[in-house]
């Protein structure tokens, strides 16, 4: 069972002097916390006087600004770790609210409170580190067991060069005014402002747009979370995080960097959202790609009367550990992607038999469960087509022929006396009454062909099974499967698929999918989520990630039962 620490990081050192030392401070307390890294801004603080250090304000510049992209860019190479850069002591120049002076409350209280602070000796002082403990417990809600590291990290053999020292940090934040901007320029503070977005799996570049939005934000921040139709287009929609969960992460995230401000967390539903329509509104947090978003949102805003927001657009950070056909940006889609063959929960039949490990495979039409169901077949598992199953169900002679006859009418027999498949399917096709009367002769029939096919798997020495069926969660047959494997593709790349391959017309293909489940209903209920949109390697590299953590999962099982 994994053991989570959270820990609270003390950045005591001057920014510029700070900013080339970042990695290894990062790396340092990656070593020591593995959940939760508070990280709370206090540059030129003195943990060595005599008295006890208090904490103090410090002016938002845009340095510091820069400062936060670049900490949050630097954690993105630490990814088990959800690093908050704390703001309730960041003022900006027209602060219109007190900071509290109370103790602040943490979402997950740090168990550890570690500082970059040097002793002059270099070693673990003691009066330094109970310093250290007092002042985070009078800043925030601590562990009552808290203990105090001081940072070593290894900066290498001798002092920095002084330019390097006092170089200025690149610019990440571009306000919209032409005006140029030094480091040092105090950011203005507003009232209210917005920052809108999809903040699936909340990263690092989200909490960048975010940070910057509540430095900015003096009494309430909007926070606009796209939903229903903004989400259609993004890719893997199916393992978009719920709305409600997004919102639960967010709120807990806010409520923790900035508790000072009001935020409305609304869904965002068109283009504009409250940042187009709320005339209190003062300004707009964009990144590099959405600028153009705000632009738009700016005129609509004077097409209807009322003033333009003030732009602050954020610079994309960049991925330094992509893979093919991933973007090259921190981004939600990328860690969808990165999710394809992974256990999403964990398979609970222990009432089925242990000698045959069985995957139910599925996914709407066009998705490429054949092919999937071929790679699977060449790493070594037993493949059951529920078509060709269905063929011998319907065969003259086989276990459905004659009561789906009894059913429909000799009319929909060839003069072979072959069932006509294409005549049965107008029948039933769109009358869910006829449907049902077929699916209950069926589905039963084919669900016993398939035990039958089990049965042989085990006698040719197998240890997986895969059921490759379209309708395999219309038709219950997930009690008979450990886990539920389901293929996504886009709806658009389906119809193209069903076209080519059928050759049918595009309203034809659109109808077939209707009358099954969609992606995201399978998902809900998948324990493995593939896709074939991508090229045929790709596609490979999948199903090998997901057979190979499969083997793991058997492995595991087998081990633990002896």
């Amino acid at each position: 069972m994994a053991v989570f620490r959270s820990g609270l990081l003390v950045l005591t050192t001057p920014l510029a002097t700070l900013a080339p030392r970042l990695s290894p401070i990062l790396t340092s307390a990656a070593g020591l916390v593995s959940h939760t890294l508070y990280v709370h801004l206090q540059p030129g603080m003195d943990l060595g006087g005599p008295a006890q250090p208090q904490a103090s304000p410090v002016q938002a510049t845009f340095e510091v600004l820069d400062f936060i992209t670049h900490l949050y860019t630097g954690a993105d190479l630490l990814r088990h770790l959800d690093v908050r850069i704390l703001l309730t002591n960041i003022q900006t120049k027209s602060t219109f609210l007190p900071v509290l002076p109370s103790v602040q409350n943490l979402a997950q209280p740090p168990e550890v409170v570690l500082t970059d602070f040097q002793t002059l000796d270099g070693s673990q002082y003691n009066p330094v580190k109970q310093h250290l403990e007092r002042y985070a417990t009078s800043c925030y809600s601590c562990c009552s067991q808290l203990s105090s590291i001081l940072l070593y990290p290894d900066y290498g053999t001798g002092e920095l060069p002084v330019e390097t020292l006092n170089a200025s940090l690149p610019s990440t934040i571009r306000p919209a005014s032409p005006v140029a901007r030094s480091p040092k320029q105090p950011v203005r503070g507003y009232h209210r402002g917005a920052v809108g977005g999809t903040f699936d799996r909340l990263h690092n570049a989200h909490k960048v747009l975010l940070s910057i939005a509540c430095v900015l934000a003096q009494e309430q921040l909007v926070v606009g979370v796209a939903d229903k139709d903004l989400l259609k287009s993004k890719l893997l929609p199916e393992l978009l995080q719920p709305y409600a969960e997004r919102v639960d992460h967010l709120s807990e995230f806010l409520v923790d960097i900035k508790p000072s401000l009001t935020f409305d967390i609304v869904p965002l539903l068109d283009p504009y959202g409250p940042a187009g329509s709320d005339p209190t509104l003062e300004f707009l947090v964009v990144s590099e790609e959405t600028y153009r978003g705000g632009m738009a949102v700016n005129r609509f805003r004077l097409e209807n009367g009322k003033e333009e927001l003030a732009l602050y657009q954020i610079q994309l950070l960049k991925d330094q550990s992509h893979g093919e056909n991933e973007e090259d940006k921190v981004s939600s889609s990328s860690f969808r992607q990165r999710i394809l063959g992974n256990l999403l929960q964990p398979p609970d039949r222990p009432e089925l038999p242990s000698g045959l490990y069985v995957l139910g495979l599925t996914g709407i039409s066009g998705s490429g469960k054949s092919s999937v169901a071929q790679r699977l077949k060449n790493l070594g598992a037993y493949i059951i087509d529920s078509d060709l199953l269905g063929h011998r169900a319907y065969a003259p002679g086989g276990p459905a022929y004659q009561p789906v006859v009894e059913a429909f009418g000799a009319d929909i027999l060839h003069k072979d006396g072959t069932i006509n498949r294409k005549v049965l399917g107008s029948r039933v096709f769109g009358n869910k009454k006829q449907l049902k009367i077929l699916t209950d002769i069926v589905w039963p029939v084919i669900a016993k062909l398939a035990r039958e096919e089990m049965d042989l798997a085990v006698a040719k020495g197998k240890s997986v099974c895969v059921i490759d069926a379209a309708m395999l969660l219309e038709a219950g047959w997930q009690n008979m499967v450990h886990e539920v494997w389901t293929i996504v593709i886009p709806e658009t790349e389906a119809v193209r698929r069903i076209v080519e391959r059928d050759g049918l017309s595009e309203a034809a293909a659109q109808s077939r999918l209707q009358s099954q489940m969609s992606g995201q209903q399978l998902v809900e209920q998948s324990h493995v989520v593939l896709s074939t949109l991508w090229e045929p390697h790709v596609t490979q590299r999948q199903v090998e990630k997901a057979w190979t953590l499969l083997q793991k999962r058997l492995s595991k099982t087998h081990q633990t039962k002896n």
